[in-house]
């Protein structure tokens, strides 16, 4: 009989994309003895819907109480929350089945960016993940993150600009929080000295943005800002040559194709331990942080703010645009 395995992970689109190793490990190390099923919010599964190691996904729209029936009709034999929350705790609490948890580090996070006090281990979280299905004996391929989609949802070449037909680079300019975006206009200024084809991609709230990047490049920068649904931006982003972004859903699809990457980083530091995550053996060339690190203001937060709160904003005002253009022209 089947080990019947429910992994939660509510949200979000990177950190759901953080957590394909441990579905990945768990169905090929152990095969056709476990059914694996991934509980999600409804607006994410999309990430996982063409994922081949998922036997089934559960989504939630609004109300935990309204998955709640169907959980319970599964009878799960383990529950593994990767996402250790108020929320994943009521389900672990009424399905009363032995669980497993990530461990969020809240604590040394805080310390972090309170005091400047870094007790945070030199691990990444993808491999934190791993550590919460050792109880399994199941352990990290080495192999990097997954990211699949439908052949629906691809984005062809003849779909895109003449213009970038023959190559582009992928700028993300979008981003939840406005302390964790670049400024537009550095945006332009890197844009213009690559002088290359850039693709920009974004949500619906960062069209305007996009747009004027676009009329102030001129014809080398297409602007996809709010035109694409998430898998057909991965589609142009794994067709890219290169790719430049803030700490985004992206940025994790894109290391998932093994993509050049520069990450942008603001307000929030990699030592969080949610940088590119590449394969073993991977260049360490093949990824760049782009961040001033000098500032004793940084991490203000671990997510992000509407505005600088020290009003100068200097930790995306003074980083670097020469150092992302080089790195970027090494791949075109």
């Amino acid at each position: 009989m089947k080990t019947k395995l429910l992994v939660i992970r509510f949200s979000s689109i990177g950190d759901i994309v953080l957590t394909t190793p441990v579905v990945r490990c768990i169905k090929k190390q152990l095969g056709e003895n476990v059914e694996l099923h991934y509980l999600t919010k409804d607006k994410f599964s999309s990430i996982l819907r063409a994922n081949p190691y998922i036997d089934r996904i559960i989504t939630m729209k609004d109300k935990l109480r309204d998955v709640m029936p169907e959980l319970k009709h599964q009878k799960y034999d383990h529950i593994i929350d990767l996402h250790n929350s108020l929320r994943s705790a009521l389900v672990k609490l009424l399905l009363q089945k032995p669980a497993h948890s990530f461990y969020k580090l809240n604590i040394q996070k805080w310390l972090l960016v309170n005091f400047n006090i870094n007790y945070l281990p030199d691990v990444h979280i993808a491999d934190r993940y791993m550590q919460t299905v050792d109880f399994l004996n199941v352990k990290y391929d080495g192999e990097g993150l997954d990211h699949f989609y439908e052949r629906s949802e691809e984005i062809s070449n003849d779909k895109i600009p003449v213009k970038l037909q023959k190559g582009y680079v992928v700028f993300v300019i979008g981003g939840k929080h406005y302390t964790k975006k670049m400024a537009e206009e550095k945006i332009i200024r890197i844009c213009n000295q690559v002088n290359y084809p850039v693709f920009l991609l974004g949500g619906m709230d960062d069209e305007a943005v996009g747009n004027r990047i676009r009329a102030a490049c001129g014809q080398n920068v297409y602007s996809g800002c709010g035109k694409y649904s998430l898998n057909q931006s991965a589609s142009i982003v794994r067709k890219a040559r290169a790719v430049i972004t803030h700490d985004t859903g992206l940025m994790h699809i894109a290391a998932a194709f093994r993509k050049p990457v520069v990450s942008i980083w603001g307000n929030t530091v990699p030592e969080f331990g949610m940088y590119p995550f590449y394969p073993d053996g991977s260049p360490v060339e093949i990824s760049k942080i782009a961040e001033v690190k000098s500032l004793s203001c940084r991490p203000c937060s671990k997510i992000g703010y509407k505005k600088c709160p020290k009003k100068h904003f200097k930790c995306i005002k003074e980083i670097d645009e020469t150092e992302i253009v080089e790195f970027v022209r090494k791949y075109i």
